[in-house]
């Protein structure tokens, strides 16, 4: 078994994960072999939240591919996994608040 901190690598925060907070989502990047499972634990062990967890969506996000124009020199950002977690209203993410 993994440790909470290999499942749960670091918050995701952009513009459209910001707006999710309105709605109690929080938006995670997360280890590539991490189930929903070990996700909602990780959660609950890391900030404290037990049983406040509504649901836990995941999703693999495909790298983007970078380079220059010509064929020779192209190249791939890694894949990576995101988990939106819903939590019940009024709970709240400490490393979401500094934000």
């Amino acid at each position: 078994m993994k440790d909470n901190y290999q499942i749960i690598l670091r918050p995701h925060i952009t513009e459209k994960s910001t707006l999710l907070r309105e709605n109690n989502k929080y938006s995670f990047v997360v280890s590539r072999d991490a189930n929903k499972m070990d996700i909602r634990r990780a959660a609950e062990e890391l900030f404290d939240i037990k049983g406040s967890i509504i649901d836990v969506h995941t999703m693999r996000v495909q790298g983007k591919v970078k380079g220059r124009m010509n064929r020779y020199q192209r190249g791939r950002r890694p894949h990576w996994k995101k988990a939106i977690i819903t939590v019940v209203e009024g709970t709240r993410i400490p490393v979401f608040e500094s934000i």
